[in-house]
This record gives structure tokens, sequence and C-alpha cells, in this order.
């Protein structure tokens, strides 16, 4: 064996160890997460929901007290030069009202499909002047809302590190571009977040004030079908240790947890049984219980627009009431 090769796996070694003594020295909450929930309005019209009647659903009814939502670059900016914050606007006064806390998305990598929201009119020029007109859209969103108190932080991009979504190439250089431009517009804590089952955190990790993930526990693959992934809760500890100690990144929350089916087709066009396959009340309790023994201190359900199209057009209220008593606990632990 060469001199590299077994300083190399005294290295890896070492990092293990040293990942397992911080893993066990991360203070742990004994299962007390506070919830919170993705809103999209694209979305909720996509189910052919009122979205204005659904986000005042899930504020008023179902008792939400965090929320996350997207500046849709599409929608605010779908003629250059011409902006319209009106939805965006009303979403942030009605949750400010309530004094519910939100975590502002921006930039062109979003939630929901397909994951980049660029206008039609940004489509066809240079990616040089594509970037040049995100910019100048960011600090549009962020000037205009920087203000609101109850925005307590922005999360930059969505998954950038993912390839996943009908996106131009990624380009690390314009992310950390993109950073720069928000930091010094405002001094809230900046979340870049990352695929919790396919990513390695490292590059959000080392970027971000707040690192943010995903978890899914059931998702269809077009080669394989239905994939359980057979992840144990305390691979996302153990993860969560080395990345702190790899990148000094010392707050992480899940993003976005699965709380939605994930099937062949979109959900209007699958049937209950299908989209039962993947999400189920059932399945809906076992993701809370997995998240608990997770032990990040926040997460953000995905999924509360299907919730009430389930209570409201497809007669089934058992998952919308499951979710009420999360968000019910979770006020309790903001109190």
């Amino acid at each position: 064996m060469s001199i590299i090769k077994k300083h190399k796996k005294i290295v890896i070694l070492f990092s293990i160890l040293l990942g397992l003594v911080i893993f066990f020295a991360i203070p742990r909450n004994g299962g007390d997460v506070i919830y919170g929930v993705t809103f999209s309005k694209p979305f909720a019209e996509h189910l052919e929901l009122d979205w204005k009647e659904t986000y005042l659903a899930l504020l008023d009814d179902a008792g939400v007290k965090r929320l996350r939502l997207p500046s849709y670059w599409t929608e605010i900016e779908s003629q250059k030069g011409i902006y319209d914050f009106e939805d965006l606007d009303w979403q942030i006064q009605e949750a400010q009202k309530r004094e519910v806390k939100i975590i502002l998305t921006l930039g062109q990598k979003q939630p929901r499909w397909p994951e980049c929201h660029i206008p039609d009119w940004a489509e066809n020029i240079s990616e040089r002047e594509r970037q040049y007109e995100l910019i100048v859209f960011m600090t549009k969103v962020v000037e205009r809302y920087r203000d609101k108190e109850n925005i307590i932080a922005w999360q930059v991009e969505n998954e950038p590190f993912l390839r996943f979504g009908e996106c131009p190439k990624f380009n690390k250089n314009f992310l950390n571009k993109e950073i720069k431009t928000v930091k010094s517009l405002d001094d809230r804590p900046i979340i870049i977040s990352d695929s919790g089952e396919l990513g390695t955190w490292y590059g959000a990790g080392e970027r971000a004030d707040i690192l943010g993930t995903t978890l899914y526990r059931i998702v269809w693959n077009e080669n394989i079908g239905y994939i359980h992934y057979p992840i144990s809760s305390i691979v996302y500890r153990l993860k969560a240790a080395i990345i702190m100690l790899l990148t000094g990144v010392d707050k992480i929350i899940i993003v976005e947890l699965q709380a939605e089916p994930w099937g062949p087709k979109t959900i209007i066009e699958t049937s209950l049984q299908e989209q039962y396959r993947s999400m189920s009340p059932e399945q809906f309790q076992k993701n809370i219980d997995y998240v608990k023994r997770v032990e990040f201190s926040e997460a953000y359900l995905w999924g509360g627009e299907w919730w009430y199209w389930l209570k409201t057009v497809k007669g089934d209220d058992r998952i919308w009431n499951k979710a009420k008593e999360v968000f019910s606990e979770s006020a309790k632990l903001e109190n």
C-alpha cells in the first residue's frame, strides 16, 4: 500500500469518526418540529382551485404559521420591464395580518414544475443577457419586500445543484453572484437548498446561512416505477453533522417535506387509488413521524394545495385534518 493511499484512508476514517462525534453532539429537540407549508398560486390554479380561497383556508382553517412562497419570474415580469406584484403583494399582506412568517424564494429555479420559471421573452436571449435580467428582477423583488418584518429569510434558487427540470445549464459562478446581490440588499439569512436523497449538501452548505434539504419517502421513476427510499432517519443527522463540520453552516432545515403524491402522471390525470400509493393519510403520518426522528428544527410541507383539492373536490378531508393537528402542535411550540 502506498503512503498516499494509506494517508487517504486515515483522513477518511478520521472524518467519519469526527462526524460521528459531532452527530452525537448536535443538540436534539426531542422530536419537536415547527412546521410550515409551501404555497404555489400556479399549482392551485392547475388543480382548478380558487387560489385565494385555498391560500386563506391554509392560513385560517389549517392554521399555518410559516410559509415558503415563490416569487415567480414568469408571473411578475411576463413582459420585459413591466412588473406585476399584485398577487404576491396580496399573499404577503394576508400573511402579515396573521403574523405568519415567510421564506421568500428568489431566482429562476423555484418550487413546482417546470422548476425553472423563465418568461418567454427571456428564453430567446443570450445566457449573459438572461443572467443580467434575472439579477435586475431579483433586485426588484428584494427591494420591494425587504421592509416586511414577517419575511424571515431569502431562499436563493431551489435545489440549484440538482439536475432536474427544464432549466438552463447550472452555473456556480452565477449562483454566487445571485447570493452576493441579495446579501448586498438585505442582511436576512440566505437559504440554499439541495436534494435530501440525491444531493451531497456540500455546495449548498458552503454558500448558505441556512441549509435547506428536501425529504421524500416514495417517488416515481419512469424506469423503475415507485421507489421507497430505504434511508434511516439517522442518515440525515449523520449527513448533517458531516456537512456542518466541512462547511461551517450551523442550521439545517427541511424546506420540502413530501406530503403529496408523486406518480407517473399529474395529479388531475391520476386516480385517487393511484395517488394514495405514494401519499395517503397513513403515509402522511409516517412522514411526520419520520421527521420527528430526524430532529431538524423546521419542516415545510409540500402539498397544501392538494390537501385542499382532496377536501373540496374529492370529499376526502382526512389529510387536511391531520395537517391541522400538525400545525396546531407546531403553533404551541412557537408560543
